[in-house]
């Protein structure tokens, strides 16, 4: 009898294992209970309409920057520069450069950049090194539209140029505040790398105020992570409501690519110079006419200053406005008006400030003595493509 309840019990558990499997594989195989509706075949169009939510509206689904990269873009402009080809020697493109992108080897070359529309009777932002030399300027919008270009005026100590174009229904880029970023906002950067064709890249502001870089004469740069690469120079970097902040002008790199160290020109120096060139067709800026270095706390000891801040003069040009006030090398300046200098850079920025012909007071230590002198301040000569960053004030 126990051998008979085993088998019994035993056939029992393999047949509701079955059924389990069969009712988890396969319950179509099953007739439907006494009392229920058979249930359908489900189709992949009906799980759909069961089982997903509905496709929310475009602007919930996305996210990111397109409007900033719409408003911004149509007034990003491509730039083909017809140039000589350049001396042989040193340039920027070892270590910050892309500026033309690849080179052609051809007599004369092509040089390619990016530009920016700022006002709808077709003046645009680019860098100097972009057009500099050129003999023809093509410009391509990124409607398709192209035309030439003519140079309202250059100005190489900050790298920036001014063009004009003539064409109807311009896109114009909005201008934004550069001083009101921060590290860490987001940017955009729109330009046409190695002539590709428009491109956007994202980052954010890395740096704030870059200078001592060997780049231009006058440094201020925005740094960026955001891709930058050859034919981006004179392109937009924009802030996160397409408005214009900044200039591309230069990247750190070893190889000609992005290293995720780029530079930019901020859009308030730019907008000071372009209103400059469109007025008189150069920028003036002050001079006084001194070579000047930094005041280490061994040479301040050397000079008896003690704890004095200033900038060191290493030489006075003749007949410039410091040499006939009586300023000499070893002089430390201290002060540009009511303004402290503490560094060659500062001191270039003060000076470059002044309106020529108008007189400053300019205060210096001279040993023991602390002495003023009231100068007629000079106009900055045009610079010489060899003293690119230097320290002469």
């Amino acid at each position: 009898m126990k051998r008979l309840w085993l088998i019994f019990a035993q056939a029992v558990t393999v047949l509701l294992a079955a059924l389990f499997v069969v009712a988890t594989l396969k319950p179509h195989w099953l007739p439907p209970l006494r009392g229920t509706a058979p249930t359908p075949a489900v189709t992949a169009q009906t799980a759909q309409q069961i089982a997903l939510p509905p496709t929310p509206p475009a602007s919930v689904a996305r996210t990111g920057f397109a409007p900033a990269a719409r408003a911004a873009s149509p007034a990003v402009v491509s730039i083909t520069a017809s140039k000589a080809p350049e001396r042989a020697g040193r340039s920027r493109e070892s270590v910050f450069g892309f500026h033309f992108g690849p080179r052609q080897p051809r007599n004369p070359q092509l040089g390619l950049g990016s530009g920016v529309i700022i006002s709808a009777d077709g003046v645009l932002l680019t860098n100097n090194h972009v057009v500099e030399g050129a003999s023809d300027i093509e410009v391509q919008l990124s409607d398709g539209r192209q035309t030439r270009a003519t140079i309202v005026g250059t100005d190489p100590e900050t790298d920036i140029a001014v063009l004009r174009i003539t064409l109807p229904d311009l896109p114009v880029i909005a201008l934004g505040d550069a001083a009101s970023l921060q590290v860490g906002d987001v940017v955009l950067a729109i330009g046409n790398p190695f002539n590709v064709g428009q491109t956007v890249t994202s980052g954010i502001v890395s740096a704030l105020g870059r200078n001592q870089l060997g780049i231009n004469a006058f440094e201020n740069f925005i740094q960026t992570d955001a891709a930058i690469n050859p034919g981006n120079s004179g392109g937009a970097l924009v802030d996160a409501d397409g408005r214009l902040v900044g200039i591309n002008t230069a990247i750190f790199s070893r190889s000609g690519g992005s290293l995720g160290i780029g530079f930019a020109i901020p859009v308030d120096v730019a907008r000071q110079v372009a209103t400059a060139l469109l007025k008189d067709g150069v920028v003036a800026r002050g001079y006084i006419g001194v070579q000047t270095g930094e005041l280490t706390p061994e040479l301040a000891e050397t000079l008896k200053l003690g704890d004095i801040q200033g900038v060191l003069v290493r030489g006075v040009y003749d007949d410039a406005p410091a040499a006939r006030a009586g300023i000499k090398p070893g002089d430390v300046l201290t002060r540009i008006g009511d303004q402290p200098v503490t560094s060659p850079a500062e001191l270039l920025a003060r000076v470059a400030a002044l309106a020529p012909r108008s007189r400053v007071d300019v205060a210096l230590q001279r040993g023991e003595r602390a002495m003023t002198f009231s100068l007629l301040v000079g106009q900055r000569p045009p610079p010489q493509r060899a003293q690119r960053g230097s320290d002469e004030d």
